[in-house]
């Protein structure tokens, strides 16, 4: 049973715009955690590098957790953590990419902000009653007295699935007479790398005819489409927590080319069709596309994603709740049962 449990979930990052945002994934794990009876409040602010607005932020939190009506706060990025510091019920920190690893700039470097942010999160770290990382690697940033969690952002299993590319291009319109490879993320970031992956797709089209096709922008369930009319996603970022473009592509049987990054070279172990690059040249990546192209098969990605299902996820993460909260806080979880929100 999970009624009593009370949750207060900040995020410094949030959804925008028509089409939702970057961080759907993370209105999606709060979706799943009330169908599993967990009362979830969610506080969403724009951080954007202004102590003013963490300032803010700290004050609104501050505010709730004064009425004394939550069990736990659970902070997305490890800068949200500090609105909820000093601590007045337990903490649980979801610790995403860069604030761990640092920020790029638009040079292509680590710039002064993201060493700021780094120093932040491993404060917040060491407070946290519990700290989770969404791929194993994310480990070293943290001070070694945090033991973390690793749990990645969960996929909804019935959004992202195979379906008949031919559909999918008609409902798109896309071309039925050329490669489509997928791009997805903000062409504008320098970490992901977009001019990497069109010079890519630029020498594969010189023997085979491709287009790359830019997913950033559109409605996730547009996304899901556009997996299943392409032929490949194209990786190219230089730094990545565990990418959740990928993890879709594998559920959709969509063949992945990605260069070594954050925890991709897990993600794709095993999975036929898909290919790791050995660097991020981008020779190496154009072999590895137009090899993947040239298969012209989907890939068997679906069966190695089935444990990154949302609801399977949801219940570990419900888990590590129970464990920062008092032993008469909330009676023993019982998977699969679930109160009404």
């Amino acid at each position: 049973m999970t009624a009593g449990i009370r949750v207060l979930m900040v995020t410094s990052d949030w959804l925008w715009d028509s089409w939702g945002g970057p961080a759907v994934f993370i209105a999606r794990q709060a979706e799943f955690l009330r169908r599993e009876g967990v009362q979830v409040d969610l506080f969403p602010f724009r951080g954007a590098r202004q102590p003013r607005n963490y300032y803010a932020a700290w004050q609104e939190v501050q505010r709730r957790l004064e009425r004394g009506s939550y069990d736990l706060v659970h902070a997305q990025f490890g800068q949200s953590g500090i609105t909820a510091l000093p601590k007045r019920v337990p903490l649980v920190v979801t610790f995403r990419g860069d604030d761990l690893e640092g920020i790029i700039g638009d040079s292509g470097r680590y710039i002064p902000a993201g060493w700021l942010l780094r120093l932040i999160s491993r404060a917040v770290a060491r407070r946290a009653d519990a700290a989770i990382v969404v791929a194993e690697h994310m480990k070293r940033w943290l001070p070694r007295s945090v033991n973390a969690h690793v749990l990645p952002s969960g996929l909804d299993l019935d959004l992202f699935r195979p379906a008949p590319q031919d559909e999918a291009r008609l409902r798109l319109g896309l071309p039925a007479d050329r490669r489509l490879v997928l791009f997805v993320g903000d062409p504008g970031l320098a970490r992901k790398r977009y001019g990497l992956a069109r010079l890519a797709v630029d020498i594969v089209n010189r023997s085979l005819p491709t287009q790359l096709v830019t997913g950033w922008e559109k409605p996730h369930q547009e996304i899901a489409t556009l997996m299943n009319a392409c032929d490949a996603l194209v990786c190219t970022s230089m730094q990545e927590g565990s990418p959740n473009a990928v993890k879709e592509a594998l559920a959709c049987n969509l063949p992945v080319v990605s260069v070594p990054v954050g925890d991709v070279a897990h993600r794709l172990h095993g999975v036929e069709g898909s290919e790791l690059c050995r660097d991020d040249r981008v020779e190496t990546i154009a072999t590895a596309l137009e090899q993947v192209l040239r298969r012209g098969k989907r890939s068997n990605g679906r069966l190695a994603v089935q444990d990154l299902d949302e609801s399977i996820l949801t219940r570990r993460l419900i888990d590590i709740y129970r464990s920062v909260l008092p032993g008469t806080k909330t009676p023993a979880y019982r998977p699969g049962f679930a109160h009404a929100s």
